[in-house]
């Protein structure tokens, strides 16, 4: 029985929680639950033997066999090193945090050095197998893009935004309009929680410098969409996936763990 933590106390981690709650993860026993909000921590905890943890440390001394991380790349940044150093591996959500090669190179040495591992979570995409085949299979002669279109609600408060995005007298209905195209690396910077899932998509394939990313406003649009295209060694592989809200994102970790204790490995 691996004992698991839980690192935030927000949606994503109450999705986790509650497939633990339903019978889901076998093979693992809730140990911790750390979040900014104690309160929220608490809810999460209800019903289980889980300990509620004030800080990182608080949640190490119930010696958790995996952490999932469901927090931020600041709190990924910030706790990582510990959690691998302390006999715990951990899976991440936010993995917008390894778009740093001097950190991401840092932490595989941690990682190793202690026997551990680290696990990037689909999130609201997937084919990541496919992605990594290929890559291979051209011995990194690919050609990698990461499309991603959503409403303009979602894009407010950061730079990309403008009033236009949500004028009806500008926009029409099911219109788009390309705010962003750079690569991977300056995707995360601009969006430090937007497109976690682009940087997944690249460490999986060509890496950040060399996956092209084009971020979209689309009007009227509720929730978002993501595709990536992939070319190489005579292959071509589209991946595109629709989510209405982040919910797929709690999921995949669900999955992940399930597939991590299961003696057939979906990969």
């Amino acid at each position: 029985m691996k004992k698991l933590g839980i690192l935030g106390a927000g949606k994503l981690a109450g999705i986790v929680v509650n497939a633990y709650k339903k019978g889901m993860l076998k093979g693992y026993e809730l140990a911790a639950i750390y979040g900014r909000t104690p309160e929220h921590a608490e809810e999460l905890a209800a019903g289980t033997n889980a300990a509620v943890c004030t800080g990182i440390d608080e949640l190490l001394k119930n010696k958790p066999d995996i952490v999932v991380e469901a927090a931020s790349v600041v709190s990924i940044k910030d706790n990582v090193e510990t959690i691998l150093k302390n006999g715990a591996s951990l899976v991440a959500l936010s993995i917008g945090a390894f778009a740093d090669n001097d950190f991401l190179e840092s932490v595989q040495r941690t990682a190793a050095e202690n026997g551990q591992k680290i696990y990037l979570a689909s999130g609201a995409v997937g084919g990541f197998d496919v992605l990594r085949t290929l890559s291979l299979m051209s011995s990194g002669d690919m050609r990698q893009t990461f499309c991603t279109h959503k409403g303009p609600d979602s894009l407010r408060n950061t730079p990309l935004f403008t009033e236009s995005l949500t004028d009806s007298l500008v926009q029409k209905a099911g219109q788009s309009t390309e705010v962003f195209n750079g690569n991977a690396k300056e995707a995360i910077e601009l969006l430090p929680t937007k497109v976690n899932v682009a940087v997944a998509a690249s460490l999986a394939g060509i890496g950040v410098e060399n996956t092209q990313v084009s971020i979209n406003s689309t009007y009227g649009m509720s929730g978002d969409d993501h595709c990536i295209i992939a070319e190489a060694a005579g292959c071509r592989t589209v991946i595109d996936t629709f989510s209405p809200t982040a919910d797929i994102a709690g999921w995949s970790v669900v999955a992940l763990l399930i597939n991590l204790e299961s003696p057939v490995v979906v990969f």
